[in-house]
């Protein structure tokens, strides 16, 4: 048998940590958590839903935090979870590592809420004895073993506006810290533009994923994320036709993507409104990303999906553009297509 324990880091997390710890309580050995400075009911709070709780002084440095913590809990298996994520599916694949040889890295689905959209990523969270993390923000495990996806998936709400309102410029920070250290890292700017585009610095945002862009990697996991976010950035900029022309070059890659379609429909009607002249070229090409999606259908397997890109949400937008030009049955037909139940339910997709 192999022990389990599952370890967080945590800090003025009382509104959120029990649901976490007892989401995740009846599934691993232990429970740990480190607190790194908190003036709330954390540490109380962690201790009656039954983890034992360990203190470390905050030196912003988010991997030395985590790898105390690992290091502290002594287990085989090492499931990381944040206090604002909680289990919500998977819980007998959290069991049956005690009956698994540790010789992998387990991801896990973590289905963000930001208010307005679930967001499905893939992060690797399962963790044999001994992984490390390196990064002082956005920290990633460092290792050379196979990652394998598990049947285990996490909410999250750390997205919510309240929640992002907390911790505002606190990201920024430390991702240009370590950008000092590290100009040419890629991912990083890649994480800055998106603390930019999350309070809304569009311009600053669309500058840092043009530098991730020129410093990314081949098979850097992020990819379909990062021009997802980057177009979006221009279009707020009104950069349409800068926005059009990457499009157009990653068009080849990701064919096969809904979210790609769905924002590319989306930007090419933010050109149209922006100029209207191009309306009546532009509208056929909008309804044809938009019918793409449709034919694709969901793929939360990639990174930055948002659920209902493949399904409902690009037929509610379907509906109001044919609203919008007088075609009332095709509205009517898309309208109920989004309204199905069945549309918005997350696909399980392989492991």
């Amino acid at each position: 048998m192999h022990s389990t324990c599952l370890v967080l880091i945590a800090r003025n997390e009382a509104a959120a940590i029990g649901r976490c710890l007892r989401s995740a309580r009846p599934w691993v050995d232990t429970m740990l958590v480190l607190d790194t400075g908190s003036t709330d009911a954390t540490v109380r709070l962690a201790r009656e839903a039954g983890a034992r709780v360990a203190h470390f002084d905050w030196i912003d440095d988010f991997a030395a935090a985590r790898n105390h913590a690992l290091a502290l809990a002594d287990a085989d298996w090492l499931i990381v979870l944040d206090a604002d994520e909680w289990l919500t599916e998977g819980g007998a694949a959290l069991a049956a590592l005690r009956r698994t040889r540790p010789d992998f890295v387990g991801a896990i689905r973590i289905d963000s809420d930001t208010g307005t959209a679930c967001a499905p990523s893939w992060i690797s969270r399962v963790l044999p004895r001994g992984v490390r993390y390196a990064g002082r923000i956005h920290e990633q495990p460092v290792h050379g073993l196979p990652v394998r996806r598990l049947a285990v998936h996490a909410g999250h709400d750390g997205y919510r506006p309240q929640a992002l309102a907390a911790k505002q410029g606190r990201n920024a920070a430390l991702l240009e810290r370590s950008l000092r250290d590290a100009p040419s890292d890629g991912y990083l700017h890649y994480q800055l533009g998106k603390d930019h585009a999350v309070y809304e610095r569009h311009a600053a945002a669309a500058d840092c994923f043009e530098q991730a862009a020129l410093h990314a990697r081949p098979g850097d996991a992020h990819a379909h994320d990062l021009l997802l976010r980057h177009l979006f950035a221009l279009k707020k900029c009104a950069r349409h036709e800068d926005a059009v022309q990457l499009a157009e070059a990653h068009r080849a890659r990701w064919d096969g993507s809904p979210d790609y379609w769905f924002s590319v429909g989306d930007l090419l009607l933010d050109w149209a409104c922006a100029e209207p002249r191009r309306a009546d070229e532009l509208l056929p090409m909008i309804e044809a990303c938009w019918q793409r999606c449709l034919e694709i259908g969901e793929r939360p397997d990639l990174e930055g999906a948002v659920i209902g890109r493949g399904s409902f949400l690009a037929a509610a937008n379907l509906a109001v553009l044919y609203d919008g030009t007088g075609r009332a049955d095709a509205a009517r037909h898309y309208r109920a297509q989004a309204a199905t139940p069945a549309s918005a339910a997350p696909q399980e997709i392989p492991a």
